[in-house]
């Protein structure tokens, strides 16, 4: 039996790794706080920690980790931007993740916040409970006809592509990795630069790296259609949010959907409704209309959650049993 210490777990979290863990048996403790250097020594004796998108596994921790005898970091997520994997490749930890638990929810995601976004479902829906029945206000356009540039064409943007071209949207995508089906499809794959330039709608689907780091700035939006929409349901940081912010009060930026923000660290997957948001720039999106955020749910559907408690343990028992992972992750 291996001891687990999972950082920042939820009612969710607990459910999905107990059903999976009857296959495994590790001994697993859920604590609800974040992994940080504060709260790292919570970690300590236990051979492996699980953490997820907003723990802190920055040089200092993972050097903590290492003390306290941490052979295995499992991220039960895709994404390892919060990750020093030099630290842990000096500390010989072994770092996991889960690259695809269900790209089909992400995609899905994408594509609600698209239609919502669009026929102002979130505004209707509010003035409906308030008995106002009026329609000024909420006139969206047909998504067929227009153009949809997805950025990133891995297991999730492949998915958002074909969702689009199936509403017979004119589909751009950008990746280093030309998807053949896609292109069979029609997807045309173009230089970023055209794709700023010539889509209606914009849907952010790849990781978060040095080079994708504020990808949508103000030089980016200032090639952009006038009135485009914008989509994020991959990281944060892929938005310069004060640019955005700009955008929107010129209108260069007509709507505006999030799953994901870049200091969301401080905010989401907590109850905050009693507290005073002091994120100003946050609380400055919450003041469009026309801007709609979800709090990094996009991943949240039982087959996700199943499969991320599934290869999660799959991939701790792999490591500390000294086998091959196939989801495992190499510093650069």
């Amino acid at each position: 039996m291996t001891e687990m210490v999972m950082f920042s777990a939820k009612q969710y979290d607990r459910d999905g790794f107990d059903a999976a863990n009857a296959s495994f048996g590790h001994d697993i403790t859920f604590l609800e706080t974040r992994l940080e250097l504060d709260t790292v020594e919570l970690a300590a004796g236990a051979p492996a920690v699980c953490v997820f998108v907003n723990d802190d596994v920055s040089a200092t921790v993972v050097d903590a980790l290492a003390t306290g005898g941490t052979q295995c970091i499992a991220l039960r997520c895709a994404g390892f931007n919060n990750v020093d994997l030099d630290a842990a490749a000096r500390h010989g930890i072994a770092v996991v993740r889960v690259p695809a638990y269900s790209p089909n929810a992400v995609a899905e995601h994408t594509l609600a916040l698209i239609l919502s976004l669009n026929r102002r479902i979130h505004r209707a829906y509010n003035r409906v409970r308030d008995g106002n029945f009026a329609l000024d206000g909420l006139v969206g356009f047909d998504l067929a006809g227009k153009t949809a540039g997805v950025v990133g064409t891995g297991k999730i943007g492949t998915i958002v592509a074909r969702l689009l071209w199936h509403l017979r949207c004119r589909v751009l995508a950008v990746d280093p990795v030309h998807d053949p089906h896609l292109v069979e499809l029609g997807v045309e794959y173009v230089e970023l630069d055209r794709l700023m330039r010539d889509s209606d709608i914009i849907s952010l689907n790849c990781p978060l790296t040095a080079e994708s780091h504020h990808l949508i700035d103000a030089e980016a939006i200032g090639r952009m259609k006038q009135g485009v929409m914008i989509v994020n349901t991959g990281r944060g940081a892929l938005i310069d949010t004060g640019a955005v912010i700009d955008g929107l009060k010129r209108g260069r930026i007509g709507s505006m959907a999030l799953d994901v923000y870049e200091e969301e660290g401080r905010l989401f997957f907590e109850d905050r409704s009693q507290q005073i948001i002091d994120d100003d720039v946050f609380a400055r999106l919450l003041t469009f209309p026309n801007v709609l955020i979800t709090a990094h749910q996009a991943f949240l559907t039982h087959e996700a959650l199943d499969a991320i408690a599934t290869t999660t343990l799959a991939n701790v028992s792999a490591v500390l049993a000294g086998d091959e992972c196939p989801n495992a992750i190499s510093a650069s």
